[in-house]
C-alpha cells in the first residue's frame, strides 16, 4: 500500500499487486482470477483509491477488458521496462491516475 497526495491535496492510496512469472511474458499470463482477488480486497479492505496488478509476464485476454471495467490499472512487461527505465513516472503511464503532489508545510 502506498499513499500519495493527489493534485486536490487529499492523500490518494494505492494498492499494488505484484505477481512474478519465472517464464516472464512467455509463462502463463496472469489472469482474471488475480484481478477478482485484488477488485475484492484493495477498496474495500485496504481503503485504497487506486488499483494496480504488476507483473513481469503478461495478462490474459480475457483480464484486460475485466480490468478495465473494475478500474484496476495493469502494468504489464513492456510498461514495467519503460517505468524501470526512468523516462515516465507511473502516473503518466497509466490512464486516469493523477500525479501526487508533494506535501506542503501545510498537509
Amino acid at each position: 500500500m502506498q499513499g500519495s497526495y493527489s493534485q486536490s491535496g487529499e492523500v490518494q492510496r494505492r494498492a499494488v499487486q505484484c505477481k512474478h512469472r519465472r517464464d516472464g511474458d512467455q509463462g502463463s499470463a496472469v489472469g482474471v482470477g488475480v484481478l477478482q482477488q485484488v477488485n475484492g480486497t484493495a477498496r474495500q479492505i485496504h481503503g485504497a483509491d487506486v488499483a494496480v496488478v504488476l507483473t513481469n509476464g503478461r495478462f490474459s485476454s480475457k483480464a484486460v477488458p475485466w480490468g478495465r471495467e473494475h478500474r484496476i490499472h495493469l502494468v504489464d512487461r513492456r510498461l514495467l521496462a519503460e517505468w524501470a527505465a526512468g523516462s515516465r513516472p507511473l502516473w503518466d503511464l497509466l490512464d486516469r491516475i493523477p500525479p501526487p503532489r508533494r506535501p506542503s508545510a501545510l498537509s
